[in-house]
């Protein structure tokens, strides 16, 4: 599919669509939204009063996509490309968003902000999470730091873990193994393992939830061979998760909730691409050990309810990495600590308008020791205290609104405000909601960007503002739901690297320059019957040049869910990923390289079956039915036509 044709046929379902969004139906007979989302005023709100079109993927969206981790079920999202999902288990992941970066997409896992305060960009690394103890994400797209704070610049990925059932006694145990193989070397032999349970349940006033995860992957290198008959060694991977969460209701009013999990990721790694052939290596190894665990009290009161998030998290991350010019394996070691309290208030004045208000805190720390330098958390710290609040109005005439500022208190770098408004009307004679909204948002400097040996204690926070408009709307008793929304998005005062090659001086700087960021992102929804749904998505991302890595032009996620029976799911999946631009550092020249990635296109399929009702179901999938070989990152390897086989017992 070339991009004449792409352009085309999404251009088709739009007219199409817009076509259906003429009809007016009955008032007595529309069938509103009923999903409640919470990404955009932190409480529950339904989402016909919403002022943003936030994706959702469910519990139901999960356990149809069995054996998929986070990162390949977020990349089919609309507005996301998470790049590297289509490689060996152990690589990098990049988090694209509206032209943003990982940077620039803050991450929660139950209502808290997630990061490692020791990593160049302080972003998140989805891969310590394994998706069977997840129960639902929400994904909000725009600038949203007057809630979230620092690194909500671009998108908000908010993650929901599992919690006990109403049952005293329940849980699951789960096995897939799988091959893991390229399109150019194809093995059948089974490399790939995940296996776990969980244990849950209520009794009486507590609630409580503990789960065990095990994740074995090899059969690939991370470095794609320079010669398709050349074979480098496997990049082999495992992941150990334990969490546990406890909630006890003191009164109907009043409850606590504690959470504490461990994970840990282990893998060989190769050396970077450098085209000279000679990155594959045996010695590159590395591990990372999170330690979670938080108190979350809640208290409901006539007008309101009062919420506390509060978490400390450690990362310790070591590398052993080969060092060509000296002939050693050198070691290096990252410690970060983080430490979140997000105190939040939202007071109903009225049936139709309710205020939000909080305070949150963080502070950061981070130790380092490598071969070319260490530091010390007494000197490598900051913290931010962030008083905001957010307005709620919802009336009856349709027109709803969103409004809020925060003001972001900085250790090093002084005082910003960042505010929003969002503004949305639901037509109440059919089904038609149009939103818009204009929020600003900054990235703060990270640690080691303020204080490494790279470090300018004179850094400022990037700033972002995103303007959007679309709509939503419902047809044919909602068996079409459709949306569109437009974005603008700029960016001034980034972070970048500084280098005098005269002198050798280097260090990061904030880039003087406007750097922009548009596009579309559409989502359809198509209930063929009651057996057959249409799913599909398009996102068009134009960047200026010097954002322009790694981010499609064009992507579209076209899926076809096939309910058989009550127990017999069948889903097919495709996704075509646009040319991209790519860049490394050439080996044999010594300069930076910049090269153009082909498009792609892939097909993957899953069938799951009930054998038990309600207790033990089988799936079988297969990832890139017609084994493409294509590029991620130029020089890596990338999964080709790959099956896994798997059963879930519930009890």
């Amino acid at each position: 599919m070339n991009k004449k044709n792409v352009r085309i046929s999404a251009l088709f379902v739009l007219v199409s669509a817009c076509a259906f969004a003429q009809e007016k139906e009955n008032a007595n007979s529309q069938n509103e939204l009923q999903e409640v989302v919470v990404s955009d005023s932190k409480f529950a709100l339904a989402k016909e009063k919403s002022g943003k079109v936030i994706s959702k993927i469910t519990a139901e969206d999960l356990k149809n996509r069995l054996g998929q981790s986070i990162a390949a079920v977020l990349n089919t999202v609309a507005g996301l490309e998470i790049n590297g999902n289509q490689s060996v288990a152990g690589k990098n992941l990049g988090y694209y968003i509206r032209g943003g970066k990982n940077n620039q997409v803050l991450i929660l896992i139950d209502g808290i902000p997630v990061n490692d305060a020791s990593g160049i960009n302080m972003e998140y690394d989805l891969r310590l999470l394994p998706v069977e103890q997840v129960e639902s994400i929400e994904i909000m797209k725009g600038a949203a730091s007057t809630l979230y704070g620092s690194g909500a610049a671009t998108g908000v990925i908010s993650i929901k873990l599992k919690k006990g059932s109403k049952k005293s006694i329940a849980g699951n145990a789960y096995l897939n193994t799988g091959t893991n193989a390229t399109a150019s070397h194809q093995s059948q032999k089974l490399a790939d393992f995940n296996q776990g349970f969980s244990l849950h349940g209520t009794s009486k006033k507590l609630t409580y939830f503990t789960s065990l995860n095990s994740t074995e992957t090899k059969g690939m290198s991370q470095i794609a061979p320079t010669n398709s008959d050349d074979l480098y060694e496997d990049d082999p991977f495992s992941r150990l998760n334990y969490l546990a969460k406890v909630g006890y209701a003191v009164t109907d009013k009043l409850s606590f909730d504690f959470f504490g999990n461990y994970d840990q990721i282990k893998n060989d790694y190769d050396g970077g691409y450098d085209n000279t052939g000679m990155s594959d290596t045996e010695k590159n190894k590395t591990s990372s050990k999170q330690f979670r665990f938080g108190f979350m009290p809640k208290f409901q009161y006539d007008k309101g309810e009062f919420i506390l998030n509060s978490s400390f998290n450690r990362i310790i991350r070591s590398y052993n990495e080969f060092d060509s010019y000296s002939n050693t394996v050198g070691f290096s070691e990252y410690e970060s600590r983080t430490v979140v309290v997000d105190g939040y208030n939202k007071y109903k004045f009225t049936p139709t308008f309710y205020l939000v208000s909080g305070v949150q805190y963080q502070f950061h720390d981070a130790n380092s020791s490598t071969p070319f330098g260490n530091s010390a958390r007494e000197n490598t710290k900051f913290n931010m205290i962030d008083p905001y609040f957010t307005g709620v109005l919802t009336t009856t005439s349709g027109f709803n609104l969103n409004i809020g500022a925060r003001w972001n208190s900085h250790s090093e770098y002084g005082n910003q405000l960042v505010y929003n408004i969002n503004p949305s009307f639901d037509f109440k004679s059919f089904p038609f909601k149009l939103v818009s909204s204009f929020s600003t948002a900054f990235v703060t400097p990270s640690l080691y960007q303020l204080y490494s040996q790279f470090g300018n204690r004179n850094l400022t926070p990037e700033k972002n503002s995103t303007v959007e408009a679309g709509f939503e709307t419902q047809l044919i008793n909602s068996k079409i739901r459709w949306n569109v929304v437009g974005f603008y998005r700029e960016q001034t005062n980034s972070i970048g690297f500084y280098f005098n090659p005269s002198t050798f001086d280097s260090n990061y700087v904030n880039i003087v320059g406007l750097n922009r960021a548009k596009g579309i992102e559409s989502e359809f929804q198509f209930i063929v019957s009651n057996s057959i749904t249409w799913n599909w998505n398009y996102t068009f991302t134009y960047v200026d040049e010097a954002l322009n890595r790694l981010i499609p032009k064009n992507k579209i996620n076209s899926s076809l869910d096939f309910k058989i029976s009550d127990r017999f799911y069948w889903n097919m999946n495709y996704q075509y990923v646009d040319a991209r631009k790519d860049a490394f550092f050439d080996g044999n020249t010594f300069a930076l390289a910049n090269v153009n990635l082909g498009s792609y296109q892939l097909l993957h399929t899953l069938a799951r079956y009930e054998l038990v009702k309600n207790s033990l179901s089988v799936f079988g999938s297969v990832n890139n039915v017609f084994n493409v070989n294509f590029v991620e990152n130029i020089g890596y390897s990338t999964l080709g036509r790959n099956f896994k086989v798997g059963f879930v017992f519930n009890f």
